[in-house]
């Protein structure tokens, strides 16, 4: 998707993360340079197993929910997005295979949390797969960008340019704008499902970090590093706020 079939509406906007380098300037850095560190490597690894299984896992998503589509037009836009995701597998898992890892081995301590992620938030209907591929993906994307700001420059590159929407935001903003708008009680039953979709992503992208020790300690740094356990409580305010205004963008409340 390129920038200028992007909505005009910012609140589809991603969080902007804070420019900061981690624990040893990692960010000033290209792979070759920062791999030396097994800890960095190891975090890396993590990041693009769990980022790999999620591609995969929002590929079958969106085939899946192709399936509640009420109209042909509808099945094929999704389709188009279900395929973009996977070829953003298909990168990441290059990726893994180019500097010397399995992908199915990275990806593989993910798979638990994702698909009980999605096991949760399963949607019961058309429209709240489409909220929950705009907000709750975003979301999580949102966390990612978060984490890419403190990766070597040939990491962050290819991390960015898998988190970029497939289409979901215009699509999903114009099909459940129409939808209020047909029958305004819809807003309510959305909006509630949207609030549980944030919790149940935010406790998921806290759990991914916890769980994996080098990719924890590269995300909360140190005081000295310019990154502590306070920027981490700022990181998840800030996505927070990109939450509300994507609410605002399909006009539900928050």
């Amino acid at each position: 998707m390129t920038s200028s079939d992007k909505p005009e509406n910012a609140a589809s906007a991603p969080v902007e993360p804070t420019e900061t380098a981690g624990p040893t300037g990692v960010a000033a850095k290209d792979w070759a340079s920062a791999a030396a560190d097994p800890q960095y490597r190891a975090a890396v690894v993590d990041l693009l197993g769990a980022l790999a299984y999620g591609e995969l896992a929002a590929f079958e998503r969106l085939a899946e929910d192709a399936k509640l589509a009420p109209t042909l037009a509808d099945k094929a836009e999704l389709a188009k997005m279900a395929s973009a995701e996977f070829h953003h597998f298909e990168r990441l898992r290059n990726r893994l295979t180019e500097i010397g890892q399995e992908p199915t081995a990275a990806m593989e301590p993910f798979v638990a949390a994702l698909d009980g992620f999605h096991r949760q938030t399963a949607p019961s209907d058309w429209l709240e797969g489409l909220v929950k591929a705009y907000v709750g993906d975003s979301i999580a994307s949102d966390f990612y960008r978060e984490v890419a700001a403190r990766l070597d420059s040939d990491t962050r590159e290819l991390v960015l340019a898998v988190l970029d929407d497939t289409g979901h935001a215009g699509f999903a903003v114009e099909k459940v704008r129409a939808a209020i708008d047909a029958d305004p009680r819809v807003g309510g039953r959305l909006a509630l499902w949207a609030r549980r979709l944030m919790g149940e992503a935010l406790s998921q992208s806290q759990r991914v970090v916890a769980d994996r020790d080098a990719l924890s300690t590269m995300l909360v740094g140190g005081v000295a590093d310019g990154f502590d356990l306070a920027e981490v409580g700022r990181m998840f305010t800030r996505i927070t706020e990109a939450h509300t205004k994507r609410m605002a963008a399909l006009g539900l409340a928050a």
